[in-house]
Parts: C-alpha cells; structure tokens; sequence
C-alpha cells in the first residue's frame, strides 16, 4: 500500500542551482560566463522558492545557495 499524496509531492521544493566548479570557468572575459548563468539561476530558484513557501507556509526554510 502506497501513502496519499501530499500537497508537497504534488508541489515539489525547488531544487538550488549547482554552484559551478572553479574549473567550469575558463577566465577568458566570455560575454556569458558560466558564473553569470549561476547568477540568474540563483535568482530565478529564489523567486520560485518565494513562491513556493507562499504556497507551503508550514515548511522550514531552505538556506541560500
């Protein structure tokens, strides 16, 4: 017998970003570096965790990134 589904399997946490390894990086000024992308995806997960913890107010927090 399977548990009932819960609001927050229906929902799930969004998951942080993977910080990039220093190697990720090749330290030649590109346009888009890869620490820039890690930017905007840092701030993209914590608007969707915003939104998120509105939606599941009894959750603990998930530390920043």
């Amino acid at each position: 017998m399977t548990s009932p589904l819960t609001s927050a399997d229906l929902d799930p946490r969004p998951q942080a970003p993977e910080r990039p390894l220093p190697s990720d990086c090749c330290d030649s000024g590109c346009a888009v570096c890869v620490h820039d992308l890690y930017a905007e995806e840092v701030e993209a997960w914590r608007q969707a965790m915003a939104a998120w913890m509105l939606r599941h107010p009894d959750a603990a927090a998930t530390p920043s990134p």
